[in-house]
């Protein structure tokens, strides 16, 4: 679904991504873990190229180079980022038509499905979303992205300042995506979290690949349990 080689991010003189290559596979869950600051959230916007960087990236079959981001969200790449972004002013119903900019002929029958996906946001969906709780602004952050139809969704810390129960919410919920056919690019700082519902999974470091493996594996493995997985 989605090659990239030698991936460089830079902000000004900083160089926040080294160098990076990976694959995510169609039909899979692939997971990048890491602590704050260790370039995940950068490695997203240089796929959708909104932030300056270098090295190639092939998404599903074209070099995503001279693509702006709106168009590379139209060929089937969307973000749901960090923090959620929910236009907070507009109502659920408004944030999902927004979503689907380039859709707009699907647009009510997609409406629905999200619908059926989150009844939650169904409730209140003439609700301004700067309104709804945290849980509910994640589920709407997911359908907004949904409803441009993605081929592959990236995901940015969806689990991020979550209680518990809404969190394992939103896990099912990508676990539900996947068997619907959506190809899905994690970002995660719950590294066993991310694990345990990926297919495989690569560690981020400063800005380099440190380790990568299958996922089930790498919950098993010594030195990942003891450095992000809490011993």
């Amino acid at each position: 679904m989605i090659s990239v080689k030698d991936l460089h991010v830079y902000y000004g003189l900083i160089e926040a991504v080294k160098g990076i290559s990976f694959e995510v596979q169609e039909g899979s869950i692939v997971s990048l873990i890491g602590s704050n600051g260790a370039g995940k959230t950068s490695t997203l916007a240089a796929l959708l190229n909104s932030v300056k960087r270098s090295g190639e990236v092939n998404f599903s079959g074209f070099d995503t180079r001279f693509h702006k981001t709106h168009t590379l969200v139209q060929k089937g790449l969307a973000l749901v980022p960090e923090g959620r972004r929910v236009f907070i002013n507009l109502s659920v119903e408004e944030n999902l038509r927004m979503g689907a900019f380039n859709n707009d002929e699907n647009y009510e029958h997609l409406k629905e499905t999200m619908y059926e996906l989150f009844p939650r946001i169904k409730e209140k969906r003439n609700q301004m979303a700067g309104t709804l709780s945290g849980g509910e602004q994640q589920m709407l952050a997911i359908s907004r992205a949904l409803m441009c139809e993605p081929k592959l969704l990236m995901l940015d810390e969806p689990s991020l300042g979550l209680a518990p129960k809404i969190v394992g919410e939103v896990f099912e919920t990508i676990i539900k995506l996947k068997n619907e056919g959506i190809t899905i690019l994690l970002v995660e700082q719950n590294a066993f979290a991310a694990l345990k519902i990926s297919d495989y999974a690569y560690v981020l470091e400063n800005g380099h690949i440190a380790m990568e493996g299958v996922a089930a594996s790498m919950i098993g493995d010594d030195a990942i349990r003891e450095k992000y997985l809490g011993g």
